[in-house]
């Protein structure tokens, strides 16, 4: 039968305890939030800090204390963001890869304008230093794609050099300033790939549950969590971030698919296992 990867992003850098009291923040409640998703059938954690004011923040001591704790608890496969804070500098979007090394981070392929209100900046520059950056310390790339345009920078570096294949790829749809979540857009995107690139997507808010069933039905991976939505339903606020692993591992299964373990993700995505 066919794995398939639930990856759980619980914090992000936008939604806060006014939105949902239950999201976690500090380092303790990101990985012990991150083991519930753990034992609910997560494979990979993607993982975003806060500062001591509950802002995003690229603090490397923040990402240091948060995978020292989580790497007590389970095997998760742990991806670390590159994009946690709209004010860092490209040095201090980079520095925990350096110290951590993780087994994965996030490729932001492009800049846009951000939720209408700011920019994302993502430069060629950046880009390239990031992918060699991410090469030199054996973190692979989650290619986080937007629009279409990304997908073609994406190509670009290929080519370049500068991010290895095969590829895997986030499709992030329903952003404000970004591709709209829908199941038309995903199967465009998604036939703009190269070949033998994995691939996952998630639609933030009420395009949670659509892209999560089209995703599967194209035989892709799928993502949930509070970074992407706060609501489990119309008017009901989530509980936890297990809530909707286990949501996502009952949809698996009905599908008549596996839920992927964390080393068979490391499998899948050509991790090393652990």
């Amino acid at each position: 039968m066919e794995k398939t990867i639930i990856t759980v992003a619980v914090t992000g850098a936008f939604p806060t305890k006014e939105h949902n009291p239950n999201i976690p923040l500090t380092p303790k409640e990101i990985a012990s939030d991150v083991y519930e998703c753990w034992q609910a059938g997560a494979a990979v954690a993607h993982l975003h800090m806060r500062d001591d004011e509950g802002k995003g923040t690229m603090s490397k001591e923040k990402f240091g204390e948060t995978v020292e704790l989580i790497r007590s608890k389970c095997d998760i496969v742990l991806n670390l963001t590159t994009s946690g804070d709209l004010h860092a500098t490209d040095e201090t979007r980079m520095a925990h890869l350096i110290e951590l090394k993780p087994e994965m981070a996030s490729y932001d392929a492009g800049s846009m304008n951000w939720m209408h209100s700011s920019l994302f900046l993502n430069t060629p520059q950046f880009l390239e230093n990031l992918g060699k950056t991410m090469m030199e310390n054996g973190v692979k790339p989650e290619i986080e794609i937007f629009d279409a345009g990304m997908i073609y920078n994406t190509l670009y570096y290929m080519k370049k050099g500068v991010i290895a294949q095969p590829a895997h790829v986030q499709f992030v749809l329903g952003a404000a300033g970004g591709t709209a979540a829908t199941v038309e857009n995903l199967v465009y995107l998604k036939n703009l790939i190269p070949q033998g690139s994995t691939w996952s997507a998630f639609g933030i808010g009420k395009g949670h549950l659509p892209i999560m069933l089209a995703t599967l039905a194209l035989d892709g991976h799928i993502r949930v969590g509070m970074e992407d939505n706060v609501y489990y339903a119309k008017n009901q606020l989530a509980t936890s971030n297990a809530q909707f692993v286990a949501r996502a591992a009952r949809v698996i299964k009905e599908a008549n698919k596996e839920i992927a373990t964390p080393n068979e993700a490391r499998e899948i995505l050509g991790l090393k296992k652990k």
